[in-house]
Order: C-alpha cells, then sequence, then structure tokens
C-alpha cells in the first residue's frame, strides 16, 4: 500500500471509530470548548466551529485569527455535510487522483473547499449528525487537532477504542 492510500484509509478509519452515542448541544458546546482549551494550552490562533445539522451549536474565534477564517470554515464544513466525510479525506482523494476537486465535482470552488480541518460528527447507530470544524493552522494540523480532541472526548465519554464495536455505513 502507497503512502497515500494508507493516508486516505486512516482517514477513513478516524470516521469509523470516533462515534458518539449521542450528540446534543451540551455535548457540542463541551467539544468547541475542549478544542479551544487546547488551543489556548499550545498557543494556537484558530476558529472553532461545532455544528448540528444546519444549528451552529458553538463558535470561538482566538485572537489572531480574521474574517478569513470564517470563510475558511464555511467551506470546509460545506464538504463535509455534501459528502459525509472530513474535509481533508475528500482533499487527498482528489490529490491522490490528480484531479482538482472543484472541477472533478462539479462544485464552487469558493463554496467547497476541501482543506483540513473538518470532521464528521458521527452518531451510533444514527449516521452524521453534524460537523467540528478548525481553522487557522495549516490543514494537516486542523485535522489533526480535531480528531485528537474528539478522541480524548470519546475516551473521557468510555467510547474510544478500548470498546468493541465499531460503527460501520
Amino acid at each position: 500500500m502507497s503512502d497515500d492510500q494508507a493516508l486516505l484509509q486512516e482517514l477513513l478509519d478516524q470516521e469509523k471509530r470516533l462515534v458518539f452515542d449521542r450528540f446534543d448541544n451540551d455535548t457540542a458546546i463541551a467539544l468547541g470548548q475542549k478544542i479551544i482549551d487546547r488551543a489556548r494550552r499550545d498557543d494556537l490562533s484558530i476558529v472553532v466551529e461545532i455544528s448540528r445539522g444546519e444549528q451552529r451549536l458553538f463558535y470561538c474565534a482566538l485572537a489572531g485569527t480574521s474574517a478569513d477564517n470564517e470563510f475558511w470554515v464555511a467551506g470546509k464544513t460545506a464538504v463535509v455535510r455534501r459528502y459525509g466525510h472530513s474535509s481533508f479525506y475528500m482533499g487527498q482523494k482528489a490529490r491522490v487522483k490528480g484531479v482538482d476537486f472543484a472541477t472533478a465535482q462539479l462544485v464552487d470552488p469558493h463554496k467547497y473547499l476541501p482543506h483540513g480541518g473538518a470532521f464528521p460528527i458521527m452518531v451510533r447507530d444514527v449516521g452524521m449528525v453534524g460537523t467540528a470544524t478548525v481553522s487557522g493552522l495549516p490543514q494537516a494540523d486542523d485535522h489533526k487537532l480535531v480528531v485528537t480532541v474528539i478522541e480524548e472526548m470519546l475516551e473521557e465519554l468510555g467510547l474510544g477504542e478500548s470498546r468493541a464495536e465499531v460503527w460501520t455505513a
């Protein structure tokens, strides 16, 4: 398996593994706050948005960010909502295929931004219910921040990797 194929498989595995039992407003706020706490601890300038469906449940922009970050949040989130996969996965998949994402998918390149940082919120036996999005870092770091904090939160909730049951699409 090539490095590119391994990366794509790892990104898909994250989506299958990082699954909540439920995702309500309080869960969304807690997730957003945990991401902000990590960013502050690591002195990162980011914007965070947590949504369920079309409703924004958490939004925070730390010092050092700008309105451009909100544009990136919207574009990355649009990719996840449309395709049901992380924005990083969709961008990397297009790169590996050697195609321009917007051209290949017939989407507006200003509205759909396949760069790392938006991740689907999955609920067991339900599917995708929302998104967690970060903007402000290089795309791989935006993605890693979201995934790392979701992993930690699921561990705290007793839903981490030690749990035998894994959600499958």
